[in-house]
Parts: C-alpha cells; structure tokens; sequence
C-alpha cells in the first residue's frame, strides 16, 4: 500500500471509527468485543483498502457485520462465561443515558439475527433490501425480523403495543 492510499485509510479510520464502533457496540453488547470486532473489521478492509471502490464505509460495514456474525457461531460452540456488560465507575443519573442503557439491554435480548436486523435498520438507517443484501437473506426476512423484534422490544421495554390503524368506509 503506497503513502497516499495509507493516509487515505487512516483519514477514514478516524472519520468514521466511532460510528462503526456504535454499531459494534450494539452488535456484541460488550464495548470490549466491540473494540476486537472493529480491530478484526479495521485489519481486513486494511488488507483490500486498495481495491475498495467508492466511500469504503459500506464495505467496513459490512464485513463488521459478517464477522459479528462468525464470532456468533463460534460463540454458540465454545464455553462463555458470564462477566458484566460493563463496569460504570460511577452510574450517570441522566435520563438519556438510562433510557439508552435500558434500550441496548432490551437489544441484548434478542437473537443476533434479530438484534442485527433492528441495529441496522433504525441505528444504519438502512432501507430493508440493503439491510437484507448486507446480511445475506431476503426482504421477507428482514421485515419479518423487524416486525417480530419491534414486538419483543415492547414487550421487554413494557411499552404498549401500537393501536391498529382502521379504514373509515364512507
């Protein structure tokens, strides 16, 4: 990789790390194994950075998101053990922070696949046939993920379901 194409990656590494360390974040659940899954995500769009064509941000995404989703399989083989989420020094009183916090737990309680779905579609802002492309299933899926993770959410956040919209006829 020449000096300029160098640049060009560390210029993009600190654009845009943070937002995709959001995203990781609320992948894994774990700020930790956010960090690795970025560090792995960083390590192998390094390795192709010359042939990435157009704004690489797709592109870094998408292989975050894949080896999210690798770590998933190898988790479900391996031993886990159990560690807090995080270790607050001090716990922030501020609403803001506890409703993100009481989301991102809710959001833990998915499945991967669902909780993928939902980081994608509301936090990426991605349509339903991206979100779909980027995570190698089809629209259906996506929307039946959607709707059913909405639904769970609800039920773990106590929020009441939204009231059906009726059509006059006239």
């Amino acid at each position: 990789m020449g000096p300029q194409e160098e640049s060009a990656f560390e210029a993009f590494v600190a654009e845009r790390s943070a937002d995709l360390l959001r995203t990781a974040t609320l992948l894994t659940r774990d700020r930790g194994h956010a960090e690795d899954l970025l560090q792995t995500a960083l390590v192998k769009a390094y390795r192709r950075w010359g042939r990435i064509e157009g704004d690489p941000y797709p592109y870094v995404r998408r292989v975050l998101v894949t080896s999210a989703a690798s770590w998933w399989r190898l988790r479900s083989t391996q031993e886990i053990v159990s560690l807090p989420a995080h270790d607050p020094a001090e716990p922030d009183g501020t609403d803001a922070v506890d409703e993100r916090e009481r989301m991102a737990a809710a959001l833990a309680t998915l499945p991967p696949r669902m909780r993928a779905v939902l980081v994608l579609r509301y936090t990426e802002d991605l349509g339903e046939a991206a979100t779909a492309d980027l995570l190698g299933c089809s629209v259906h899926t996506v929307r039946s993920q959607t709707v059913r993770g909405l639904a769970r959410l609800r039920t773990v956040l106590g929020a009441p379901a939204p009231a059906p919209i009726l059509e006059e006829l006239t």
